[in-house]
């Protein structure tokens, strides 16, 4: 069956999404976006498929191997045509993809900021000395701790709604989540207060929905080309670059945004020690369509300041 369509009347796309509460609103979204482009011409179904990154939560994703673990039985699918696309949210996806295997749309990118949320406080600085927060990304713990060194870090995992019952509970006085899954939930008034991009730097591509799909799929590119967002594109293939560049996943405490306008591009990136003492910064403008460039400069750049030393700490960067 590799290399066929899932459906070869050449009218239904298959999407393949994880099964939690947002990654099903971003592929109604994509879903939705394709019977307003194409209408009666096609219909769409939507296969729900279980990751090891869905079903291994009592440890750290950086303990069990990093971003490809919310897409391999996913994009296994999608190679042997038992799904057409894929449906992802950015910041997941690995920079190197399986071959035969392409990120061939991104829609138009929401909030990429993170949301600060707690039930006692209004933001990071009003938290108490010692205070615990919860999250399971280096990269939040790694920011957090350089704001605020006093913090005790706990282990956050799982979905939205997991992580909002375990501060329910008491497991952690507060914690993080991205805007743009708060708001695709219709959840935006969870937030307690939203960190400024230039205070808290956010994962490379957070807050974009993108597509994957099969290289050379005509039909499927012809179907996603009115979805795709030709700025988030833009954006994202800045920030996958400085992301490729420093051999990144979520074994790596790296942040990064792109910020592009009529005629220029933007890019702050950072890459932190995990226990956030050390990081390195850069900044970058440049023409829209030296965006890949721009990023794998910063990226380069960050490297060659860092030094191996600084790398060497991280335990490998899978």
């Amino acid at each position: 069956m590799a290399g066929q369509r899932a459906d070869d009347n050449g009218k239904t796309v298959r999407i393949g999404t994880r099964g939690s509460p947002l990654a099903l609103a971003q592929a109604h979204e994509v879903r939705d976006r394709l019977v307003a482009a194409h209408g009666a011409d096609i219909a769409v179904e939507i296969d729900v498929i279980s990751t090891k990154g869905d079903r291994i939560i009592d440890r750290s994703l950086s303990q069990i191997g990093g971003k490809g673990l919310f897409t391999e039985e996913i994009e296994e699918r999608l190679t042997d045509g038992r799904i057409d696309i894929a449906v992802h949210s950015s910041k997941d996806m690995p920079t190197k993809l399986p071959e035969g295997l392409a990120l061939s749309c991104f829609l138009e990118r929401e909030a990429p900021e993170d949301a600060f949320i707690s039930h006692k406080v209004s933001k990071l600085s009003e938290l108490p000395k010692g205070a615990v927060m919860g999250t399971s990304s280096l990269r939040r713990r790694a920011m957090l701790l350089r704001l605020r060194p006093d913090l005790q870090i706990v282990e956050f995992r799982g979905n939205v709604q997991t992580r909002l019952r375990k501060l329910e509970e008491g497991v952690a006085e507060a914690t993080l989540l991205a805007v743009a899954g708060l708001n695709r939930l219709g959840m935006a008034d969870v937030a307690a207060s939203v960190f400024d991009l230039e205070e808290f730097l956010p994962a490379p591509g957070q807050g974009a929905i993108c597509v994957e799909s099969r290289i050379g799929d005509e039909r499927v590119d012809r179907l996603l080309s009115p979805l795709n967002d030709a700025d988030t594109a833009t954006a994202l293939a800045c920030e996958r670059a400085f992301l490729d560049a420093l051999d990144g996943s979520c074994r790596t405490p790296i942040a990064g945004h792109a910020a592009v306008g009529a005629d220029r591009i933007d890019f702050h990136g950072m890459i932190l020690s995990p226990d956030g003492k050390q990081w390195h910064a850069c900044r970058e403008s440049g023409r829209l369509d030296d965006a890949a460039a721009l990023g794998r400069a910063c990226g380069n750049r960050l490297r060659a300041e860092a030094g191996d030393a600084f790398f060497a700490d991280w335990g490998g960067s899978g």
